[in-house]
């Protein structure tokens, strides 16, 4: 089927992969707390050390994989990257679902940390499909499959999980075995043979990802923007699950439900809003928007104690859905379409790198500030305290980089055109020129 001619249907195609794979995510995140009490009889806040733990191994190995799957797709094509990291989320909620120690828990996190590298893969999928104008607007159409599958998953999951704490893992490893068959039998490949490059092991790893965009330090510093940023994204699927029930005693059920409730706006916000957004005011004032929305719904959720205002947060917290596609958006016109694989890979590992910190850290402080004698004061938000600092370290990097290099507010499609800093496809872009007296 060649994609070019179908590039809607395929894109369907690829957004329903993700949005399966994200229901099988979030069906195991408001069990899995319970999981964890039931194979160690820890404290909660103990719970919430080794969930950090596990949330780092996961986050290790999708770091180290993610350039590795980004270049092999851009070798070998997208289609059969996507398939096999599918077989490992099999496996990998079943070996889980199964886990008679914590130690299996840490192998299937293993596991899954390598499969889900795959993201930067699907992602370039996607910008193979798109025009260079409309990737950010298509980005946000991933954020809005992740968003649908926090609906879902998490419902599910907490439903589930009143019966028992493992069955959640055995409905996400058939959920993600029904994606491998639809992907294997639905699925189209979109990089074509004449738009592939020979696979570089010295690329192929996070240093040599990010080093090999040296030559355009407009896309470092944008990597470093979304770094701070993503680290603070991390708070909420790495405590959020111990903060609710350390803070109102939350089941597993409304857990979920309160999941399900960020995920549809997140998902709106993203699938819906990101367009016209763009489109109004320009790529560079929506990711100051989307941080601007973060900022507030972290600092605010630090410190709330009721459940009626920690949903008027949530609320606002998923306008913090803007800036990530639209700083994805940025970075992926700056480039050819064969090398698209190797930047998202570079996204991704850039993710994966605030995955490997940010829920350690997130645990930790909640687990000082939560039972420690040493805390100067009981602080269950601190983790959310600490995410507003990092976007605001976020918002300084990206307003110094768009006016260091020039970064235009680009609000229509027809504005790429004019722009020789925009790869054209087959051709590599032209680094900005620095303005030295800035």
């Amino acid at each position: 089927m060649p994609v070019s001619k179908n590039s809607r249907l395929a894109l369907g195609f690829i957004l329903i992969t993700i949005l399966l794979d994200m229901i099988g995510l979030g069906i195991i995140l408001p069990v899995l707390p319970h999981l964890i009490l039931e194979l160690t009889g820890e404290s909660i806040a103990r719970g919430a050390v080794v969930g950090g733990y596990l949330v780092f191994v996961y986050a290790l190995l999708q770091f180290v994989f993610s350039p590795v799957l980004g270049n092999l797709s851009d070798r070998y094509g997208r289609r059969p990257v996507l398939l096999l990291s599918l077989l490992g989320l099999t496996i990998d909620y079943l070996i889980m679902g199964f886990a008679p120690t914590l130690g299996w828990l840490f192998i299937g996190r293993a596991l899954a940390g390598i499969a889900g590298a795959a993201v930067a893969t699907a992602t370039a999928y996607i910008a193979d499909i798109t025009p260079p104008e409309k990737r950010s607007q298509r980005f946000g159409l991933i954020g809005a499959a992740f968003g649908l599958g926090f609906i879902i998953g998490p419902v599910i999951g907490g439903e589930l999980g009143e019966i028992s704490p493992r069955a959640p893992f055995y409905a996400a490893a058939g959920l993600a075995f029904a994606n491998l068959l639809f992907g294997y039998f639905i699925l189209p490949e979109s990089l074509p043979m004449r738009k592939r490059r020979r696979f570089n092991i010295k690329r192929a790893n996070p240093i040599g990802a990010i080093i090999a965009f040296k030559p355009y330090p407009a896309i470092l510093w944008l990597l470093g923007s979304l770094f701070l940023f993503s680290l603070a994204s991390q708070t909420y699927p790495s405590i959020w699950n111990f903060f609710t029930i350390e803070r109102f005693d939350w089941s597993p059920s409304q857990i979920g439900r309160s999941l399900a409730v960020f995920g549809f706006l997140f998902a709106l916000v993203q699938g819906v809003l990101i367009g016209p957004v763009i489109k109004r005011f320009g790529e560079s004032s929506t990711v100051i928007i989307g941080m601007f929305a973060g900022a507030i719904a972290f600092f605010g959720t630090s410190f709330i104690h009721t459940p009626v205002g920690l949903y008027g947060y949530l609320v606002i917290g998923a306008f913090s859905g803007l800036a990530a596609p639209a700083i994805n958006g940025m970075l992926s016109r700056q480039i050819p379409d064969n090398s698209q694989g190797e930047l998202q890979g570079a996204v991704n590992a850039t993710n994966s790198l605030t995955a490997i910190i940010g829920p350690l850290a997130a645990t930790q402080l909640f687990a000082y500030f939560t039972t420690s004698p040493d805390a100067p004061n009981y602080f269950p938000g601190v983790s959310f305290f600490a995410a507003g600092i990092f976007v605001l370290f976020s918002f300084s990097v990206f307003i110094y980089t768009a006016r260091r290099f020039g970064l235009r507010n680009i609000h229509d499609p027809q504005s790429s055109e004019k722009r020789p800093d925009i790869a054209k496809p087959g051709e590599i872009a032209t680094p900005p020129r620095v303005n030295k007296n800035e």
